[in-house]
């Protein structure tokens, strides 16, 4: 049997007709679009279904329906197939927002209250940082370290940080505009097989978010997680974890630490996992999972007909 853990994408996995599918196909998956609906007293689901891009894509409004996209499949995989997630995955983690969407689907949050968190955290994010004064870039082609080195050189007082240790040398980081401006050319320098500005609008999991993880100590603290049904690999420290109290430091610290996916791939397979599930929107987790370790069977499920072929296996 395989030893599975399911992980759930961040933001950029996004677009529009997510969920419609789903939607027409199980009931349970239209639950979860109007639970979402009614926590957000808005009509969300529309959003993902329809459009438009630019609105979806607002972070504010992509980090729930992110969310809800991942959170509608596994209602479907437990109430159509079967699965609970407890006995059919012995781990889980998200990449970046995806966390809460893990920590949802083991039964950390109810779905009204991660849509309600992430809602927040995409708002306070936007607000921590004026428009244009920050930025991220993807280093392709580098090490972590290498990335590190390269922001230190760039930052001349200013700050610009390793966000995202994704893994097979794709490294992003964020910070001032001007200092990933300089990064960049440093990257280009060095000979950075690609160095390139990603279209964001924050810069997010650097020191610039502090106001945003202030922001979250303050909702997390008020809406404390409980202890999730199977561990969850965490971004910060890329080591499982299920007791609440770390669960929702690490939230906090999440904001502004860098996601350390490479490190958490790792984790999942000392542990024992030899085979990766992306539930949710697009296929990026389960790129990055083949390219970090070729030896993991991973695979992706966010249609009918992904579930359907997904439930023939286990």
């Amino acid at each position: 049997m395989p030893v599975r853990a399911f992980v759930f994408p961040g933001q950029g996995s996004q677009a529009v007709g997510m969920g419609r599918e789903l939607a027409a196909a199980f009931p349970p998956a239209r639950e979860v679009f109007e639970e979402v609906d009614e926590a957000l007293k808005q009509a969300l689901s529309r959003l993902m279904f329809e459009g438009p891009a630019e609105e979806l894509t607002l972070t504010a409004n992509a980090q729930p329906a992110l969310m809800a996209m991942s959170l509608a499949v596994v209602r479907v995989l437990e109430r159509e197939g079967g699965l609970p997630l407890d006995r059919t995955a012995v781990l889980v983690a998200g990449h970046s927002l995806g966390e809460y969407s893990a920590l949802a689907a083991a039964g950390a949050f109810d779905i009204a209250a991660a849509a309600k968190l992430l809602r927040l955290r995409g708002e306070a994010m936007q607000r921590a940082v004026p428009p244009g004064a920050g930025a991220m870039a993807a280093l392709l082609g580098v090490e972590p370290d290498q990335a590190a080195a390269i922001c230190a050189e760039a930052a001349d007082g200013e700050v610009v940080e390793v966000a995202n240790d994704n893994g097979g040398g794709q490294v992003v980081i964020s910070g001032a505009a001007a200092a990933v401006e300089r990064a960049i050319a440093r990257a280009r320098a060095r000979g950075v097989k690609r160095a390139l500005p990603l279209p964001v609008s924050a810069p997010f999991h650097c020191a610039l978010m502090a106001p945003a993880a202030d922001a979250m100590a303050e909702a997390l603290a008020a809406n404390p997680p409980r202890a999730p049904a199977v561990p969850v690999v965490a971004n910060v420290t890329a080591r499982p974890v299920r007791d609440p109290v770390e669960i929702r430091d690490l939230l906090v610290r999440q904001v502004t630490a860098t996601v350390r996916w490479r490190e958490s791939v790792a984790a999942m397979r000392a542990e024992g996992v030899d085979t990766v599930v992306e539930l949710g929107a697009g296929k990026v987790l389960a790129g990055l999972v083949k390219r970090i370790d070729p030896e993991i069977a991973a695979s992706s499920v966010g249609t009918p007909a992904e579930i359907e072929a997904f439930l023939k296996t286990v």
